[in-house]
């Protein structure tokens, strides 16, 4: 499910004040893919018009890998390290076909549906939005040769399974579905086996030489794990590339307004229309007589041409042959049919606007566009997409644009425009993944977006730091921060918490090295105090003392400490921590190798309404403490004990039995069935 966007070129620039009361006739959403889909098969596709002639052109075939990545939406390794980083794709497997944890593969942040059940867990942004099977994280790559297509192979050597859909960038500048997987294809695969998973490719003649791959976790066992990815087909020669491009040039400029309009392109008010099917009477000499000649001269080949039905045929029509008047859908309630459309998702939105004047102003009522995400229309989502929502959206209050704008198709100038115009109600905005923010969009959230209680920037900012969270002064409702990977200033940062003492949510995983979160934590133990979930993953420069800072935030239900204590002694910081805060249900401790058995102790003795334990690479952890943890932890349904070397071989059919019989599921680095 994709929406559809297809952009009609304004005659002029509208001011400000003329956008909200100008008709919605810039794009219609709910053709373009088709659209796209038609110039694929047409041009680039199967049965292309160009076919007989590229057979001197097919060029051999040719296998080559990954040269480089684009984007990605998320990684378990950090990128100043060589391990388990979306680089590790680049070049030929060096793991495939041995099975294991390797860390010179990608892996990805997440497995299964565990982040989901926790309390940092978030609702999706008009999730009728969605497909069956939502993309939870993704990866780009680029090859060296354009090819044209025939096979894509993936290499997994840990827990394969995920992958559900793969993409491909063509010449047209727009993204084809190669493969999409149906939810029976999701099934776990046999343990222990590595995998080379090249599905069979919708046939096609598009060339490409840049692959995107969608992923997801929610039926994995545990983390996967990529070595790297094949893209396979014949290539083809330069000046084929040169007349395809030539060709597209030419039929995109010669195509009339009347054939976008017959294949969906045009919408919007019955001027508009006109004006697209260039209604001009031929005016004879005299001008008083002009619209007599025109109805004798011109109106019948005007209908004819634009395939418009005679309007004097119903009434030739015998009057036996009426169909009496019945109730339709419009004679229902304005509020009836408004309620109706708002379980539509935004593509099949702009297709009931094309039914008639009447079901337009309906379903380009503000009401049915309060919240929208963009996130799942990624493909096609661009600056015109967002002039069009513009004129909506006057009552937007959620807005998710992740993973939009990729291929810059969403320029920093037409955003800010847009939350210029519609920001200023908003309280919940995503932008994650997004490469077009730059240092000016994020200071015109801070000034424009002032009631946000939600703002998330993953994965948006490297080193240097590209936000300036002095911009974001003017915030000072949030109850939600997400920064994961996202580089920032530490003295911003503090201020920024300072100024938001309502937080209830914040993520500063990856947050590089240059922070110090000691004092992050002395911060959020002083003006944070009703924090609910914070998440540390791989924050550096965290100590007992930072541990001990947290511990004073008595709401806190999930917390996160994976790979940043490094010190080889917690202190009494995890008792502290256990102590004081009683509603803890998610307490992930992954490779915190200052974990005492005492420690454990505690974790089983005060840990009565935890629900996930990770205690991953612990050092000292035996089965006495697990099985003490077990029995005195009756809401435990995850415990993640991988790569604990205290385990014995022997220890994990115990530890199979426990699972069963405590109804846990216990991760251990031997997998095993827990049925």
């Amino acid at each position: 499910m994709s929406l559809l966007a297809l952009a009609q070129a304004s005659a002029s620039t509208s001011t400000s004040s003329s956008s909200d009361t100008e008709l919605d006739a810039q794009i219609d959403f709910s053709t373009m893919l088709m659209q796209r889909q038609r110039e694929l098969s047409g041009w680039f596709g199967c049965g292309s018009k160009m076919q007989p002639d590229q057979v001197e052109d097919q060029g051999y075939y040719l296998e080559q890998f990954v040269l480089g990545v684009l984007d990605f939406s998320s990684q378990y390794g950090i990128e100043y390290s060589i391990s388990y980083t979306a680089a590790n794709v680049i070049g030929r497997p060096s793991k495939f076909p041995n099975y294991g944890d390797y860390p010179e593969t990608f892996t990805m942040r997440t497995y299964g549906d565990w982040w989901q059940l926790a309390p940092s867990a978030t609702r999706e942004i008009q999730p009728q939005n969605l497909p069956k099977l939502a993309t939870h994280d993704y990866i780009v790559v680029y090859f060296e040769d354009y090819v044209v297509p025939t096979e894509v192979a993936i290499f997994e050597t840990f827990n394969p399974g995920a992958v559900i859909r793969i993409w491909a960038y063509g010449l047209t500048k727009h993204w084809t579905c190669l493969w999409e997987a149906l939810d029976t294809d999701l099934t776990a695969p046999t343990p222990r086996n590595s995998r080379r998973f090249a599905p069979t490719l919708k046939k096609t003649t598009m060339i490409t030489k840049t692959i995107r791959i969608d992923f997801n976790h929610s039926r994995l066992n545990y983390y996967t794990e990529i070595d790297a990815i094949m893209l396979c087909g014949r290539t083809v020669s330069g000046r084929l590339i040169q007349s395809i491009l030539g060709e597209q040039a030419r039929a995109t400029k010669s195509l009339s307004p009347l054939s976008k309009m017959a294949s969906g392109q045009m919408a919007g008010s019955i001027t508009c229309k006109l004006q697209s099917l260039e209604f001009k009477p031929n005016f004879r000499e005299k001008s008083d007589t002009s619209l007599h000649e025109f109805i004798s001269n011109d109106l019948g080949k005007f209908m004819m041409d634009n395939r418009l039905e005679d309007p004097l045929a119903s009434v030739s029509a015998p009057a036996a042959e009426a169909v009496p008047p019945g109730m339709c859908v419009t004679d229902l309630p304005f509020e009836i049919i408004l309620k109706i459309l708002s379980y539509l998702d935004l593509k099949s939105l702009f297709r009931v606007g094309r039914v008639s004047r009447t079901f337009y102003d309906i379903s380009t009522h503000p009401l049915l566009y309060a919240e929208l995400n963009l996130k799942p229309y990624w493909l096609v989502a661009s600056s015109e997409l967002l002039c069009t929502l513009a004129r909506r959206a006057t009552m937007l209050r959620k807005l998710d644009l992740s993973w939009c704008g990729g291929s810059n198709e969403i320029s920093p100038t037409e955003f800010k425009k847009f939350l210029t115009q519609r920001g200023d109600n908003l309280t919940h905005l995503r932008l994650n993944s997004c490469k077009f923010l730059n240092a000016s969009c994020i200071e015109n959230v801070g000034i424009v977006c002032d009631n946000l209680i939600e703002l998330s920037l993953r994965n948006c900012a490297t080193d240097p730091p590209l936000l300036n969270f002095s911009c974001l002064a003017n915030l000072k409702n949030l109850e939600r921060l997400d920064l994961f990977q996202t580089a920032f200033d530490t003295e911003l940062l503090l201020s920024m918490l300072e100024g938001n003492r309502k937080l209830k949510h914040l993520n500063l995983a990856f947050c590089g090295v240059s922070v110090n979160m000691d004092d992050v934590a002395d911060h959020l133990a002083t003006y944070n105090t009703q924090l609910v979930s914070l998440d540390l993953w791989k924050a550096h420069f965290l100590s007992a003392r930072g541990l001990l800072a947290i511990s004073r935030c008595s709401q806190l239900e999930e917390l996160d400490l994976g790979w940043c204590l490094r010190e080889a002694s917690l202190g009494d910081g995890l008792f502290q921590l256990l102590s004081n805060c009683p509603k803890l249900r998610k307490l992930f401790l992954s490779a915190v190798r200052g974990t005492t058995e005492r420690d454990l102790i505690h974790i089983a003795t005060l840990g009565k309404n935890l629900e996930q334990l990770d205690l991953m690479g612990i050092l000292n952890i035996t089965h006495e403490r697990i099985y003490d943890i077990l029995v005195h932890c009756p809401k435990l349904q995850l415990l993640d004990l991988s790569f604990c070397e205290n385990i014995m071989e022997r220890e994990f059919d115990v530890l199979a039995e426990w699972s069963r019989q405590f109804k846990v599921d216990i991760k251990s680095s031997r997998i095993f069935d827990t049925r």
